[in-house]
């Protein structure tokens, strides 16, 4: 994501719209049950969160950003928060 998209995406005064969904009521009950010990203040801003990392993990992986691809792979391979760091130094010092 670039950087000027997460800074819109960071900012808590968004403009906001109201949606309507239907889930079932088990899933309702679910996440108000759960929200408070995630340290939510309701089961809708939870609701929010979880569209949210949904939505950008498929915007990552749909829009190409191999960098943040590439450095997730080299990690589950084992290769070190130094290395990596290293790595990216080198490459944009040029």
């Amino acid at each position: 994501m670039k950087a000027e998209a997460l800074k819109k995406r960071l900012d808590r005064n968004r403009p906001m719209t109201t949606i309507t969904i239907r889930m079932p009521e088990d899933v309702i009950e679910d996440l108000k049950r759960i929200a408070p010990l995630l340290g939510f203040s309701g089961y809708q801003p939870l609701a929010r969160a979880y569209i949210g990392q949904g939505l950008r993990a498929d915007l990552e992986r749909l829009e190409g950003d191999t960098v943040s691809a590439l450095i997730a792979s080299l990690k589950r391979h084992g290769v070190s928060d130094d290395i990596l760091q290293a790595a990216l130094g080198e490459v944009t010092q040029r």
